[in-house]
């Protein structure tokens, strides 16, 4: 990973990402999205449960606002992209957008506002200071 504030993943559509009439249900774009984030902190060398059981945090999402601009259909390979855009105390911000894949048109942008919330508590944490280090001051 060159720059850990930018990764993508590619996603094919499944029957059971759609609708009746084969176009991705909306609901699917979210699940999309998750993975591209899971995937992200993979790539940064941890996962959700390396992260809960060594740093005593996990991330929850905070805030989504997403724009659905275009359909997907069954058997469509989707690009699914994250670019943090702000680093904070508790928090980080990213844009996500769902693209056709190779380089196709823009179907799904999304802004998302994912929380550091400690394990035990539930209540707001600061982010991890390896992880603030990897990805710097915004």
């Amino acid at each position: 990973m060159t720059d850990p504030r930018r990764f993508s993943i590619r996603v094919r559509v499944y029957y059971e990402d759609t609708d009746a009439g084969g176009i991705v249900y909306h609901a699917s774009y979210l699940r999309f999205m998750e993975r591209a984030r899971t995937d992200w902190l993979r790539a940064m060398g941890v996962n959700h449960g390396e992260l809960a059981d060594r740093d005593r945090v996990q991330f929850v999402v905070a805030e989504m606002a997403l724009k659905f601009l275009r359909p997907a259909r069954l058997d469509d390979v989707l690009g699914v992209s994250l670019d943090v855009t702000e680093v904070r105390r508790a928090s980080l911000r990213m844009v996500q957008r769902v693209t056709l894949d190779p380089g196709g048109a823009l179907l799904t942008d999304a802004t998302v506002r994912v929380a550091v919330m400690a394990r035990e508590s539930g209540r707001p944490a600061p982010l991890p200071q390896w992880l603030h280090r990897k990805l710097g001051d915004s």
